[in-house]
């Protein structure tokens, strides 16, 4: 088991490889980039691929940079749970059977993240921490 020291900066780590792969799948099926969308580039607003791959590209990316972190993260999970159900469940019992392996690791991925939030290398923490210094030196200003 990690020490203490090592969990955050682990699930950071965590969270910014799994943003970014799955920012990277969307952007494979909306821009026709890094090895494409495997299959036609869906016109915009075709129901559900256009529409996974915008939740894809921004959830991912948000996840990726850390800002909104927590709701961007449970958007991915249930985009994939319903990715795994609707087109993967029907295919077989069990993910091997189906093809659904990589659905279900992003859902439950996802969902880890949402629960245990960015971690502390994130967009957020860093304008936390900046937000608390500004406040501290305007503090001590108007103290002095």
């Amino acid at each position: 088991m990690p020490s203490a020291r090592l969990e955050q900066p682990l699930l950071s780590l965590f969270r910014i490889v799994i943003g970014m792969l799955f920012a990277c799948h969307g952007a494979a099926t909306l821009f026709d980039v890094l090895g494409g969308p495997h299959g036609e580039v869906p016109s915009a607003g075709q129901w559900p691929s256009w529409w996974a791959a915008v939740i894809q590209l921004t959830g991912g990316a948000l996840v990726l940079i850390g800002i909104g972190t927590r709701p961007a993260a449970f958007a991915c999970s249930g985009s994939m749970a319903y990715a795994y159900f609707v087109h993967h469940q029907g295919d077989g019992l069990f993910p091997m059977e189906n093809g659904g392996e990589s659905a279900a690791l992003f859902c439950w991925a996802f969902l880890l993240i949402a629960a245990l939030g960015p971690g502390q290398w994130s967009l957020a923490a860093l304008l936390n921490r900046l937000a608390r210094r500004r406040k501290e030196v305007s503090t001590h200003l108007s103290n002095a």
